[in-house]
């Protein structure tokens, strides 16, 4: 049966809903260590430390070059997408983020703290600073390679 999984593009699709997974599972234990309180939501939250974002990329990429050689068009196509995916999370998200903040703010001065009335606050947290997509990066390669070598 494992040898279905391997060196195919299920593989690769394994590597990086997997990495992007366990980046999200890492970022919970990071805010719970943080915060010392239990917060499911995070599960489903973008921003934080990992990028899962990025950590989904890259490994989808990575098991790619693996798979299909480095040199190959199939990884500079996963590559491309991976930076993009990235350029993203830390740029244009991050800046929505920002936005929001200044926003609410306006908002709860304007209203007295009763933002409700015009539908409550917008999310803030939306993209990641530079090191947290590193990171998740640096992630994702990590784990196409374990789960190539060493897991499959």
């Amino acid at each position: 049966m494992i040898e279905k999984i391997v060196n195919n593009g299920y593989e690769v699709l394994a590597a990086g809903l997997f990495s992007a997974f366990t980046a999200q599972v890492i970022k919970f234990v990071i805010f719970t260590i943080r915060s010392r309180k239990i917060n499911f939501k995070i599960f489903t939250t973008t921003g934080g430390m990992p990028s899962s974002h990025s950590a989904g990329v890259m490994g989808l990429s990575t098991s790619v070059g693996i798979i299909s050689g480095f040199d190959s068009i199939s990884f500079a196509i996963a590559l491309g997408y991976a930076l993009v995916t990235m350029y993203d999370a830390a740029g244009v998200r991050r800046a929505a983020g920002k936005t929001a903040a200044c926003l609410n703010k306006m908002m709860d001065d304007f209203y007295k703290h009763d933002v409700q009335a015009i539908g409550g606050k917008l999310k803030e947290l939306l993209g990641h600073t530079p090191l947290e997509v590193i990171m998740g990066a640096i992630y994702g390669i990590v784990f196409a390679y374990i789960y190539h070598f060493y897991v499959l």
